[in-house]
């Protein structure tokens, strides 16, 4: 099968994926008590069973589930994900101002934890005994053991509290949105912690992962083999073994991606960052549907889209590795 027609089936495959989620986050959301019109009468200041009424009607909250579903599903086949309830304005248009907002922060995040964290892992398993292992060791079970939100905390009371080296909220200093090289500089400068208390977690699991991995490689037969030809060690760790290691780790990142995304809503909640997360967090707690539903929908699509350029990109890692179906 060529990477074509490989392509298209992987395409094809999550365009039905995206279906199933659109029509089981509607259905699983309608299943939750409470609406947006409660929310409305609340911040309205109480109002009579028959003013609710009336804001359910007017919102389309009175017709069916069957109905709701059906106008939903044509309005996303439009491209139209509908107006928010609370922020009075297309879920599109906001959700378009703050992903990339988030794809700033969990981009870097994963980066750096699969790089850092890969090579944690094989350095640790090219001496298992070594303080370098201890090390890893205890990275990995402090990393699992901390909630990313307590993490966040942590980092906020030392380097924004007791050593003011870094912002503590926000993406810009207080004054407004700068330009040019200096929203550069304190969009990089207020991300520092975010992206620390987001990459720990993840840091821990694929230092495991490739460490665990490396020590199966290294007693692989080809390795044996390649140590009895006299080739230098930096040579068969490198050159032979990675290859091998980095493809579990390659395909947890792509797993674990969708947990990224679920992950900057608490650090974007303790760091005030003005992501999708945020934005998520915001529209759960005032019953927005259509909001929600929208940042669900996007998330889908970009784990997808990742999951799809995992299994492309390990044909790059191991030319062994055929796209057959």
């Amino acid at each position: 099968m060529n990477s074509l027609s490989f392509m298209s089936r992987r395409v094809m495959s999550g365009i039905v994926m995206i279906i199933a989620v659109v029509v089981l986050n509607f259905l699983l959301l309608s299943a939750a008590p409470g609406d947006i019109a409660d929310v409305l009468a609340v911040q309205a200041g109480g109002s009579t069973t028959e003013q609710t009424a009336a804001i359910r009607k007017e919102l389309g909250l009175d017709k069916s589930l069957f109905a709701q579903l059906s106008t939903y599903v044509v309005n996303v086949a439009k491209g139209n994900l509908g107006q928010s309830l609370f922020y009075n304005d297309s879920v599109a248009h906001l959700i378009e101002q703050r992903l990339p907002n988030t794809l700033i922060l969990v981009l870097p995040a994963m980066f750096i934890a699969v790089v850092l964290g890969t090579l944690l892992g094989v350095l640790s398993a090219h001496k298992p005994g070594g303080p370098l292992n201890f090390g890893v060791t205890f990275l990995s079970l402090a990393g699992f053991a901390a909630p990313v939100f307590w993490s966040g905390m942590v980092l906020l009371i030392i380097f924004a509290y007791w050593f003011p080296i870094f912002p503590a909220s926000g993406m810009y200093n207080i004054g407004g949105e700068p330009t040019g090289l200096d929203a550069v500089w304190q969009v990089s400068h207020h991300l520092v912690l975010p992206v620390i208390s987001l990459s720990m977690v993840y840091l821990a699991q694929y230092s495991r992962q490739a460490r665990a991995t490396m020590l199966d490689v290294l007693g692989s037969d080809y390795i044996r083999t390649a140590r009895a030809k006299g080739l230098r060690e930096r040579a068969v760790i490198y050159k032979h073994a990675l290859k091998n290691a980095v493809l579990p780790v390659v395909t947890l990142a792509g797993l674990q991606f969708s947990q990224a995304i679920a992950g900057a809503v608490l650090v974007e909640t303790v760091f005030n960052w003005p992501g999708l997360g945020r934005l998520a967090f915001d529209a759960v707690l005032n019953r927005d549907f259509p909001l929600m539903l929208g940042i669900l929908l996007i998330s889908a699509v970009l784990v997808v889209v990742v999951n799809i350029f995992v299994d492309w990109f390990y044909s790059i890692l191991d030319p062994r590795i055929k796209l057959e179906g």
